[in-house]
């Protein structure tokens, strides 16, 4: 998170957007450990960061049960319907990442193990 930070604001991103894809990686490692690795100890989570000259990339990796991609939903969870029970709680982290970054998807791994999440920031044009 905090290299991910520091990478934005040597690529001169806003103090904001820094806290954004701070955010943003944050919520990607906690998807990670938690839906993917199952919250096993003996798992990890790798983050792969690439700066190219228009944008940032960065890859969250987990060793959970790969293969298909899962369908992303990104759009915001019904709080009334988890505030009365109706709906249990949760659904936050893709919402809050789509709403950090440019672009935000699972993504194919050659080896069909774990899963890979990547995150993309433009560095030209960035709001």
């Amino acid at each position: 998170m905090s290299l991910a930070g520091d990478l934005a604001a040597m690529a001169g991103l806003s103090s904001e957007r820094i806290d954004e894809v701070r955010t943003a990686v944050s919520e990607a490692c906690i998807n990670a450990m938690k839906h993917g690795n199952e919250m096993a100890a003996d798992t990890v989570v790798d983050v792969e960061i690439e700066v190219a000259a228009t944008q940032l990339s960065i890859d969250v990796c987990d060793e959970g049960r790969g293969g298909a991609v899962p369908e992303t939903t990104f759009e915001a969870p019904d709080l009334a319907a988890q505030f009365s029970g109706a709906q249990p709680p949760g659904g936050m982290g893709l919402f809050v990442i789509r709403s950090f970054v440019d672009s935000a998807q699972f993504v194919d791994t050659t080896d069909n193990e774990g899963n890979r999440f990547r995150m993309v920031i433009h560095l030209v044009g960035t709001r």
